[in-house]
């Protein structure tokens, strides 16, 4: 299965972009006091290196000659 640059860069995007939604819940559940700020530490941190490798990935794309 061939897949594009550009494919795959869109693909990236939504995944980050999902990414950004899913932090947004979680601090929307946090607000809510379903869980405390202090719980979600390492899932933040996992958020957060999910989110640089994907904009690494999306960068290294563009970065790349057609």
């Amino acid at each position: 299965m061939r897949i594009s640059k550009s494919e795959k860069k869109r693909f990236y995007e939504i995944s980050r972009s999902t990414l950004v939604e899913m932090d947004t819940q979680f601090e929307i559940a946090i607000i809510l006091n379903y869980y405390e700020n202090g719980q979600m530490k390492e899932l933040e941190e996992y958020l957060e290196s999910v989110f640089k490798m994907l904009s690494k990935m999306i960068e290294n794309l563009n970065s790349k000659p057609h």
